[in-house]
């Protein structure tokens, strides 16, 4: 690729044939190359180019029969270079390129497209989106959504006659290899059929019907991917995880998890009416797309190819993250260590003036007529020429008035040394110079800066910090520009956002004093005092102020002077900003030095007319111009306008971003185009420059006799070494270099090593340019630190001697020195990515990027390219401004080819490639992306882009190693006595439970109730609220009773003993009677939830589920249910005609049954408990009336209940905890129940406070939807709370009903909130019952109070408990879950072995009392998968006692504390369900970790949930804000991730608020909202397949 040269890669590119190319006529050729110009800029369409292409070779081109002319150009890689006869180095005249774009040199579109060429076929599935998401750009943009059921054509998007194409699969991973571009990526389909084609990439496509009874036909070798597939119909009804596919994780796919019940999510099984639906291992229908689309995923994560490890980062715990180790191959430096390069020695110049003002004062004062500075309009007419003369004049006035006129307090407001803000609009450049010259007259210090348009500009808060920092009290500015400044409302300024407080004074004509005659500015000799200062954004997005001193101004233009070979009067135009660095230099200084006449093209009139500054040339007849590649690259493009101008008289064209290492391909361009306008190549000077060392080095003009310049053809893989190779094989991956000239005058450089100590370089290594000289910058204003490292480095050679006593100023070039001792620039320190210890240029990345097809998508110029650290190494993100009319799915292939194209050139993995709508990244002052902002952005969540792709999977390869588990130690060795390997075994029990009361000889609760009923009629049981906080209804003992025997004697006739009876009622009284009555008539009572009536569709089949599964005969209800459940909206959820027996009891005759039924024994079955767990599962459980009794004892004296006492409940009254306290407790202890129905709160949210105020309540329940909707709903009303008197002071324990790990966050938010209420801190506490036993722990009244206790989360994921301080990294605090109830005992027992463990060690928690639960009540008869939930046995150590397996993991730990019994108090934590729990990478995640650091990550986020889909990690948002920012958190949630549980995110999907299902107790849905993502169900606003 180095070699193609004179006959100009544009014949290469564009013609069908180099034969024909020679014989085109020059006119021709150039229309080509206009055309070639207004395609790659947008300006024509790709239709339109190839039509008028078409006819511009018609008259040349044999056509080919039927062949589009729009594929002859795809031919392009052609092996051009036999043609040309390499010339030597030198003298070869410039490469004629193709596309000039500003960034891309010899590194073509079609070196990509080679790449991307090798590339074999691999489909990635394509994000979705929801419409709106679409609307933020243009209306017409949009692309129907994805989440709509497929299109018809989707499987036609291909190129037709490309389908044939496709070969079968050739043996394991090598699908067709095949052009990648040129096939559409295919959207996934909704046929079961394209699920299976489309996830094997080349495998070939099988038409089956949407019946999902035919098998995918698949291939022999294809069939470790169709695994993935499920085989179609074997329905593995034990729920073990999905078979794993990709080979990402070491242990095998057949671990089986905790057998689980029947599951609820959709349908049961048992009664699944639409058989024909093919289901996967988990009942999920395979037809959805996105189980396609997840297939496809699966299909593109290879595992990443990983160097052997040696070495690791420790992060203090055995999961030691990778440090990549050296490749041993890699290319290292082998010349000699270079020696300093002196630039020539400043020459001596007769009557050179002392310093700047003095020459100022020379030529204002004998050549006032001489034109300085002519400004022009955006029209590009000269509004006014500013004399010397006048330049003299006007900066005097100036100076006088600062120093003599303005004053605060009879003080002057400036002394000499003050420092001045200069703020002037880029097109007023005579003022700025009066300003500038005024402020070095009166002795101030000038600090250029942008004007600040609005209060929120990009950068501007830095820019405030400087002004800041450097004291600046006074800004200077013009007339228009302060009447165009943001004001305040009273006539102001407006004071920016991090900005100091400014005087703003207005330097036009009328507010300035002509001096008196006796006053002149003193005009010293140039000293070391400050001149001016400089501002710079670092990488960072700080600003810095670079302070010049004046002699470090004399000796820069004396050394510009003299290497531009400058002379007295010349003309000069200048393109660049005048404010800094070039354009200061040049136009502003050196200039005025030397009496030239500077024409300066403002920033407007480029923008409107990019042939301005030639013109310019042409008309003044300039002999130099001051410009960057960007200016030449546009004036390309519009040259086609002129034809009449001549750029014959320019000696010098100065490129000042000519360190750029992709400006080279500009110069080459805009050297063929207007070579023909008089251009001579060898004027063409690009330089480099920093804003520390100033000019660093400049190709001198011809006339100067310098040797001819140079070109370098680097190795790209060498150069990310640091290493110099020259390309000699024509890969595709080469850098093609021009040199930036010699060194300047005076100066001397060396080029260092980048990091750590300063080595000199070798000559072959790649390094930072240092330069020592006179003319550089002096210190960073106020930032000693960063000055001592930047301008005063002390270069050594590699035995550590200084190799010179000049300390050198850094200039943040990389480079190397060189043939002929020319300076060769690849890239900024600003720009360097250092990925896996390899360093990339973001310019170049740029480039790659921009030469896949750019101009279709994304704009030119508007992309950035920046490195995030994410897990211990920098990460590379890209971001384009996408245009308007590209599509969706353009975009998306766009995207996938930048990926591509990238990982081939560049060999380095793209983190995150984001596309933003047009127009909206932050903009730098003149043109350009502002990228320290755009990162900011990024990292905020803030970029709101319109398309994401993150590839973590291909570029993470540190993560720690899979875990392997070690065999267990065998039973012997562990156990001694009550000791289990050096520790208390963990075993710990509740109290006694001691003497019987008068209720306790009871054996059965429906008898207690009589009793009371008897002994005490009129105590009140029960009071019920409604939403107004007034008494719905009450029932005393007697009035219980009664009630409780009409529904028994409606039941005796029509029921036979033993039958189970629904009961579907709203909360309250009705309920708890019907309860007691089906226990009075012999008949099983289980409590269900009404549907909700705006809900039916998915809360009655829960209800229809419990009423088949339980075998309830008959369901008593309301009147109004019965309605509903009959209703025509029931019959579209669920078949009503299949209820059993239906009865109403609002109007039950009153007639008292015959006779109570007596329960044989007490070990009959009392009620049925069913509940969906959080993973889905409806479990029924069996209590007996020994364990109602037990567990109504238990409660009772834990919170010492009483019939004097009163509590108040705030749960659901149908399962567990909730439902034993509202109908068992109060009848059993005869205290008085308060009943607040969790419903009520959501139209009064202080309901249950103010009755637990107004009661006086000392203990009291509630859910964590009860306390959510507290904290959420009356955080800010605690002040009218106090008002109406609500006073929390009488709770002595609050206790929130769960069946999970407490929620910290939570209890502690609402403590504090109502702290102000009188609640004390200490009342707020958690209970912990399961499936097995409803009631394990609970604070009750005594006892010592919660402890908290904090663990590492990284040894949690390998089962281990380690105790840590607060606040140290990855620490999770973890609070007790109450106290073991009475009569309650607690062992934790190692899962695998099912032995005992030891003290503070993580197992599962087993549970022994007499209100265990007796078995599950199933319809499956799969009892026998579950016994041993019920009655297992230690493998060792105590073999005899019976014990319940919770499925929670959990420790037990004996604290300091005491408790009532004076023993030590061991308090049990119970950390997560066993079924929730993901195995991954061999370790343990609990899902609440993951989703507690994904909430933190940015604000939008109102809730998250996890689920894992074969070994992919799924993660659901929230999303509560606009959905413009859904895919800003795409990134945030894969950052914080892999940061904190090192573990890669699969799919990203952002959904609306609500859409993660929950249940009554407040607990994640987890595995529904899997269901509900695989089928398609959860209208997502936008999904991300991360790579």
């Amino acid at each position: 690729m180095a070699e193609r040269t004179s006959t100009g890669l544009l014949t290469m590119m564009l013609e069908p044939t180099p034969v024909v190319a020679m014989t085109l006529p020059a006119e021709v050729r150039e229309k080509l190359a206009e055309l070639e110009l207004e395609l790659s800029e947008g300006d024509i369409t790709q239709k339109g180019y190839e039509k008028k292409r078409g006819k511009l070779l018609a008259p040349y081109v044999p056509q080919i029969q039927g062949v589009d002319p729009s594929l002859q150009i795809d031919n392009r890689i052609q092996a051009s270079s036999q043609s040309v006869l390499p010339g030597s180095k030198h003298n070869r005249s410039r490469a004629a390129n193709t596309r000039d774009e500003r960034f891309r040199s010899d590194l073509h579109t079609e070196a990509v497209q080679a790449a991307l060429a090798k590339y074999k076929e691999r489909k990635m599935p394509m994000p979705s989106k929801r419409r709106s998401v679409l609307v933020q750009s243009s209306v017409e943009a949009c692309t129907p959504p994805d989440t709509s059921s497929a299109s018809e054509d989707e499987g036609s998007l291909r190129r037709q006659g490309r389908l044939a194409t496709s070969t079968p699969y050739q043996g394991h991973g090598h699908p067709s290899v095949e052009h990648w571009f040129n096939r559409v990526i295919q959207g996934s389909s909704t046929s079961s059929s394209a699920s299976s084609t489309s996830s094997h990439p080349g495998g070939r496509s099988v038409t089956t019907t949407t019946n999902t009874t035919s098998h995918a036909a698949l291939n022999a070798n294809a069939a470790a991917t169709a695994l993935a597939d499920f085989m179609a119909h074997t329905q593995l009804d034990n729920h073990s995880a999905p078979p794993d596919v990709t080979g990402l994780s070491e242990r095998s796919s057949l671990h089986t998890e905790r057998p689980q019940v029947a599951s609820v999510r959709g349908v049961s099984r048992g009664y699944n009416h639409h058989t024909s639906v093919m289901e996967t291992a988990d009942g999920v229908p395979v037809n959805s797309r996105v189980s396609s689309k997840i297939q496809q995923l699966l299909n593109t994560l290879k595992r990443p190819k990983r160097p052997p490890l040696r070495e690791f980062f420790v992060d203090d715990f055995e999961e030691l993250l990778d440090v990549q180790q050296p490749d041993p191959n890699q290319p290292k430096p082998e010349g000699q260590h270079m020696s300093p390069l002196e630039g020539e020695p400043l020459g001596v110049v007769n009557n050179w003036p002392p310093s700047l003002p003095a020459a100022l004062h020379r030529w204002g004062t004998t050549q006032p007529k001489s034109p300085c500075l002519t400004a022009l309009d955006n029209g590009g007419k000269a509004v006014y020429t500013l004399t010397y003369g006048k330049l003299w004049t006007r900066s005097q006035k100036l100076a006088y008035t600062l120093l003599n006129k303005l004053s605060t307090r009879n003080e002057p407001l400036l002394v000499p040394g003050d420092r001045v803000a200069l703020v002037f609009p880029n097109n007023d450049p005579v003022m700025f110079m009066v300003a500038f010259y005024g402020c070095l007259l009166a002795e101030l210090v000038p600090v250029p800066i942008e004007v600040p348009l609005t209060r929120k500009d990009a950068g501007s808060q830095q820019i405030g910090f400087l002004l800041g920092s450097c004291g600046v009290t006074l800004a200077l500015t013009t007339d228009a520009c302060q009447k165009g400044l943001p004001k305040a409302q009273t006539g102001e300024v407006a004071t920016f956002k991090g900005w100091p407080r400014l005087l703003w004074f207005v330097t036009d004509g009328k507010h300035v004093v002509k001096p008196p005659k006796d006053w002149h500015p003193p005009i010293r000799e140039a000293s070391n005092d400050i001149a001016y200062i400089e501002y710079k954004t670092s990488k960072e997005g700080s600003t810095m102020g670079i302070t010049v001193s004046h002699s470090a101004m004399l000796v820069h233009c004396h050394a510009l002077t003299q290497a531009c070979g400058y002379t007295e009067a010349e003309t000069i135009t200048n393109v660049l900003d005048f404010k800094r660095e070039a354009g200061l230099w040049h136009g502003v200084l050196t200039s005025v030095m030397n009496r030239m006449h500077v024409i300066s093209i403002p920033y407007s009139l480029m923008k409107v007319n990019p042939l301005s500054w030639i013109q310019k040339v042409h008309t003044y007849k300039a002999r130099v111009a001051v410009v960057k590649s960007r200016d030449m690259h546009w004036s390309l493009l519009a040259q086609r306008d002129q034809r009449d101008i001549s750029l014959s008289s320019l000696r010098m064209l100065i490129v000042a971003d000519g360190a750029n290492p992709w400006s080279i391909s500009s110069c080459d361009a805009f050297l063929n185009v207007f070579q023909a306008r008089g251009l001579r190549p060898e004027v063409i000077c690009p330089c480099a420059s920093s804003s520390e060392a100033m000019t660093v080095a400049i190709r001198r003009p011809p006339e100067m006799g310098v040797p001819p310049p140079g070109k370098a053809v680097l190795s790209m893989g060498g150069l990310s070494h640091s290493v110099i190779r020259v390309d000699t094989e024509e890969k595709l991956s080469v850098l093609t270099v021009q040199d930036v000239g010699q060194v300047m005058p005076g100066a001397l450089v060396c080029v260092v090593r980048v990091e750590g100590t300063p080595y000199i370089c070798q000559t072959d290594e790649v390094g930072e340019i240092c330069v020592s000289s006179g003319c550089t910058g002096v210190a960073y204003y106020g930032l000693p630190g960063m000055t001592k490292n930047l301008f005063e480095t002390i270069p050594v050679t590699s035995s550590g001697i200084p190799i010179s006593d000049r300390p050198f100023t850094r200039t943040s070039l990389l480079g190397f020195v060189g043939p002929d001792s020319l300076v060769f620039v690849v890239g900024k320190m600003d720009g360097l990515m250092v990925v896996s210890g390899r360093r990339h240029n973001a310019d170049d990345v740029v480039a790659t990027a921009l030469a896949v097809e750019p101009m279709k998508f994304v704009y030119r110029g508007r992309i950035a390219v920046f490195s995030v650290s994410v897990l211990h190494d920098e990460r590379i993100v890209v971001v384009a401004e996408q245009r308007p009319d590209a599509s969706e799915e353009d975009s998306f292939q766009w995207m996938s080819r930048v990926l591509q194209a990238i990982d081939s050139i560049h060999q380095v993995g793209v983190y995150c490639l984001a596309l933003v709508p047009a127009n909206t990244l932050p903009k730098a002052p003149l043109g350009g992306i502002h990228i320290s902002e755009t990162k900011q952005r990024f990292l905020e969540g803030a970029l709101h882009p319109c398309n994401v792709l993150m590839c973590p999977h291909t570029c993470v390869t540190n993560l720690p190693k899979p875990r392997q588990k070690q065999p267990e130690v065998g039973p012997a060795s562990m156990i001694v006595g009550n000791l289990v390997a050096g520790k208390r075994i963990a075993q710990a029990c509740g109290r006694d439970v001691t003497q019987l009361e008068d209720n306790d000889q009871f054996l059965y609760i429906q008898d207690v109730l009589q009793w009371r009923a008897q002994a005490t009629p009129d105590h009140p049981l029960f009071l019920v609220l409604n939403a107004k906080g007034t008494v719905a209804s009450t029932a005393s003992c007697l009035q219980l009773h009664k009630r409780a025997e009409r529904v028994a004697a409606a039941l005796m006739g029509r029921l036979n003993t033993g039958d189970h009876v629904a009961l579907v009622y709203p909360p309250g009284i009705e309920l708890i009677a019907t309860f007691y009555g089906c226990l009075y008539a012999g008949c099983v009572p289980v409590t269900v939830r009404p549907p909700h009536p705006q809900n039916l569709a998915t809360t009655l089949p829960t209800v229809k589920m419990i009423v088949e599964v339980s075998k309830s005969v008959c369901i008593l209800t309301t009147q109004a249910i019965m309605k509903l459940l009959k209703s025509k909206e029931a019959a579209a959820a669920v078949d009503v005609k299949s209820w059993p027996m239906v009865l109403d009891t609002d109007d039950l005759p009153r007639k008292k049954s015959p006779q109570m039924y007596k329960p044989p024994t007490p070990e009959m079955l009392a009620y049925l408990d069913f509940s969906v767990s959080t993973t889905g599962i409806l479990a029924g459980v069996k209590m007996s009336h020994t364990a109602t009794s037990a567990l109504c004892r238990s409660i009772k004296l834990q919170c010492e209940l009483y019939p004097s006492r009163q509590i108040a409940i705030c749960l659901d009254p149908y399962c567990g905890l909730g439902f034993a306290l509202w109908c068992l407790c109060s009848v059993y202890s005869g205290h008085q129940s308060i009943l607040v129905p969790p419903l009520e709160l959501e139209s009064n949210a202080s309901l249950w406070l103010a009755a637990v105020s107004q009661y006086k309540v000392r203990v009291t329940f509630c859910s964590y939807s009860v306390m959510e909707m507290c904290t959420k709903g009356l955080g800010s009303q605690t002040e009218a709370l106090r008002l109406r008197n609500v006073n929390l002071s009488c709770v002595r324990t609050c206790m929130v009903v769960a069946e999970e790990r407490p929620r910290i966050a939570l209890t502690q938010s609402f403590s504090k909130i109502f702290k102000d209420l009188g609640l004390s801190p200490r009342a707020v506490s958690t209970t912990f019952g399961c499936r097995v036993n409803v009631a394990i722990c609970l604070q009750g009244t005594a006892g010592p109070d919660p402890t908290t206790v904090y663990v590492d989360m990284r040894a949690l994921r390998h089962d281990r408990v380690r105790l840590v301080e607060r606040g140290s990294p990855h620490s999770l605090p973890l609070m007790e879950s109450g106290k073991i109830l009475p009569g309650v005992k607690v062992i934790i027992a190692n899962t695998e072995t099912k032995g005992p463990l030891g003290d503070s060690h993580l197992g599962e928690i087993w549970v022994s009392s007499p209100h265990n639960a007796t078995g599950y009540y199933t319809v499956y008869g799969e009892e026998a998968l579950h016994a041993d939930h019920f009655n297992t046995k230690l493998s060792f150590g105590d073999t005899q006692t019976v014990w319940a397996r919770t499925g929670y993991l959990g420790f037990l730990r004996r604290t300091e504390l005491t408790d009532a019994s004076g023993e030590r108090h061991d308090a049990l934590y119970v950390v997560g369900s066993l079924d929730e729990t993901l195995e991954l990478r061999g370790m343990r995640y609990h899902p609440i970790d993951i989703e507690t650091s994904v909430i933190r990550s940015h604000k939008s986020i109102a809730e998250c949930a996890v689920f894992t889909w074969t070994n992919l990690l799924v993660v659901v948002v929230e999303l509560e804000g606009s959905e413009q920012e859904a895919l800003d958190l795409v990134a945030l949630v894969t950052n914080v991730v892999l940061e904190e549980h090192y573990l890669i995110v699969g799919v990203v999907v952002v959904v609306d608020p609500g859409v993660i299902p929950i249940n009554s107790r407040g607990e994640k849905q987890r595995m529904h909202l899997r269901d509900g993502f695989l089928a398609d169900q959860l209208d997502p606003i936008y999904v991300a397949y991360n790579m």
